[in-house]
């Protein structure tokens, strides 16, 4: 009787065994833990699990972290400490979805954590919750792979434990009973109204003065009512949208407040954000007269809350000024929340939301890194490109006008690239300033930023020992300066390219990445242009050379003839690069 299911079994690891699991999806692994890569596991494991506490409650997160020698898979289960055994307990929810995911392992979903490819990792976090019929004592137990035949199956990790289990609790993540009960939910008819902002009500709206029935308006009103305030928001998210009451602009001590989109159904929530992680839902809900809509791919909700609310721990008074977040993100059929992939909306001040009615805007991105990006984009669209073609093509053109005792395209030259290293130099200290540190969470960005600035302050210096026009040492030194100043635009680019999509300034997609690409190609078209046209000059006038070196510095009545030609193609190049910046500009105001 048992014979078909074990030749299933069998096809199963013999066709895995050839293809494996690169994309991590191993849910027939579910039970056992066990890879079929066709040879035997590990005895003494390299990787340790460990978690950020010992004890926890139903609805609890725990930080859950697989640490080791270079591995490329993983499988992780939290499971019941007397009974290993069993299947899987409680769910999971991820910290970074590029290298983990979620699997479902029998009838409870998000209950492991996979791979998502091949390659090589040094340590995966997750978020583990705790369920509302959690055992006493659970174990995190862990399979990872090094490579194909060397793994190690069921890693004992930690084990954590619930004191005082009396009774089941319902996990706070999910539907609120208690909340249900006392404060029954109601259904939203229609879009929310802004006509009354700035006149009754204190409104966030995003973009500026959008209309909360598009499906593009992030909208956040507060109206007092007598001892309590009633809180419209709306916005385009099909998962959760949250807003927090702040001290200052960074996360963490923070009165937050969520409406999660939970299998269709709007859950709305207080809790607490301590750090910058997961938020501490509350298992006791101060809000009333709770409604809430999904349509059109945009999410609504209301509900009133008193000024005061001292019996709350968290809850901060509403007559007190603060700074504003507002975000939107991704939830899980189960109303787990993921982290929000941009940056939240931040109020450029601190309001008092029960004071007189405003009608304002917010940013994403805060001040100090649009003026980081304006600055860059000022400094390598317009000042080194313009300074290049001028030192490139325009000797000849300008070799006999003067500027304070020195050829003007020498002048010319020498002013844009010290602008350049100024405005790169202020713009590299802006980050550092409002992080406070180094950013873990830029990826390459910063690296790449930080070898810029290094060739950028390397340039003058060389500069400053360039060697007279005709000494020997001057080929050497032309090519050297060219080199470093190519190298240093191409990181440049690459850089911005990079820095246009961080959380933190996240410039409209697809828009910046073809704006960027058109840059780039017309400041290749300008040069290709302009060496054609000093070629064909240069085979006008006969100059047989096989040194190109001293084809460009040649200076022959030939170049000269050109010289109508150069001067408005410079001017249309420049034109264009303007246009290019004032964009970029207009894009770094809006986000």
């Amino acid at each position: 009787m048992e014979l078909p299911g074990f030749a299933v079994w069998m096809f199963v690891c013999l066709y895995a065994s050839v293809a494996g699991y690169p994309n991590g999806r191993v849910r027939e692994a579910c039970a056992s833990m066990v890879p079929c890569h066709g040879s035997s596991p590990q005895l003494s494991p390299e990787h340790t699990i460990t978690v950020n506490g010992t004890e926890f409650k139903p609805g609890d997160n725990i930080e859950v972290h697989l640490s080791g020698p270079d591995f490329e898979g993983f499988f992780i289960q939290a499971r019941d400490a007397e009974h290993l055994d069993r299947p899987a307990v409680g769910s999971f929810v991820l910290a970074d979805r590029r290298r983990s995911q979620l699997l479902t392992c029998g009838r409870t979903k998000n209950s492991a954590v996979s791979h998502t490819s091949k390659v090589k990792k040094k340590d995966i976090k997750v978020y583990w919750v705790a369920p509302g019929d959690a055992p006493k004592r659970v174990q995190f137990l862990a399979t990872v792979v090094k490579k194909y035949r060397i793994f190690w199956v069921k890693i004992p990790g930690p084990i954590v434990s619930q004191p005082d289990v009396l009774s089941p609790t319902p996990p706070l993540y999910a539907t609120s009973e208690a909340m249900s009960t006392s404060h029954p939910v109601s259904y939203i008819s229609k879009p929310f109204s802004a006509s009354s902002c700035g006149i009754l009500k204190f409104c966030i709206r995003n973009p500026t003065n959008c209309d909360p029935g598009s499906a593009s308006c992030f909208f956040l009103s507060f109206q007092q009512e007598e001892n309590s305030v009633f809180i419209e928001m709306s916005g385009p998210s099909e998962g959760y949208l949250a807003f927090a009451f702040s001290h200052d602009q960074w996360m963490g001590g923070d009165d937050a407040y969520l409406c999660v989109n939970e299998d269709h159904r709007v859950h709305v929530s207080t809790a607490c954000l301590k750090t910058r992680s997961h938020p501490l839902l509350d298992s006791e809900n101060a809000l009333e007269d709770v409604s809430w809509r999904l349509a059109d791919g945009v999410l609504q909700c209301s509900f009133r809350r008193s000024i005061r609310l001292p019996a709350y721990k968290g809850r901060f008074n509403l007559d007190n000024s603060y700074y504003i977040f507002l975000a939107d993100g991704e939830a899980s059929e189960g109303g787990l929340i993921y982290k929000h992939r941009r940056q939240p909306l931040v109020t450029d001040g601190l309001y008092n939301v029960t004071g007189l009615p405003q009608d304002i805007g917010g940013s994403r991105a805060p001040r100090l890194i649009k003026a980081h990006g304006a600055l860059m984009f000022v400094a390598w669209i317009t000042t080194v490109s313009i300074g290049v073609i001028v030192a490139r093509f325009f000797k000849p053109v300008w070799s006999h006008s003067f500027l304070l005792g020195k050829e003007l395209w020498f002048q010319v030259h020498r002013m844009l690239m010290l602008t350049t290293v100024m405005l790169t130099s202020i713009s590299f200290v802006l980050p550092f300033v409002y992080r406070g540190g180094w950013s873990q969470q830029a990826g390459f960005h910063p690296y790449l930023g930080c070898a810029v600035m290094a060739l950028t302050i390397f340039q003058p210096l060389m500069a400053g020992f360039r060697p007279s026009r005709h000494a020997p040492r001057r080929q050497l030194f032309n090519w050297f300066h060219w080199s470093t100043g190519t190298t240093a635009r191409i990181l440049a680019v690459v850089t911005m390219f990079l820095g246009m999509d961080l959380p933190a300034l996240d410039l409209p997609d697809p828009w910046d990445t073809y704006a960027m690409i058109g840059f780039v190609a017309w400041h290749v078209g300008t040069d290709v242009l302009l060496e054609i046209h000093s070629y064909c000059l240069v085979r006008k006038a006969e100059v047989i050379e096989d040194d190109r070196v001293q084809i460009l510095q040649s200076l022959t009545s030939a170049e000269a003839e050109g010289r109508l030609f150069k001067q408005i193609v410079l001017t249309i190049y420049v034109c264009g690069n303007i246009l290019f910046l004032v964009a970029f500009l207009i894009a770094i105001n809006q986000v």
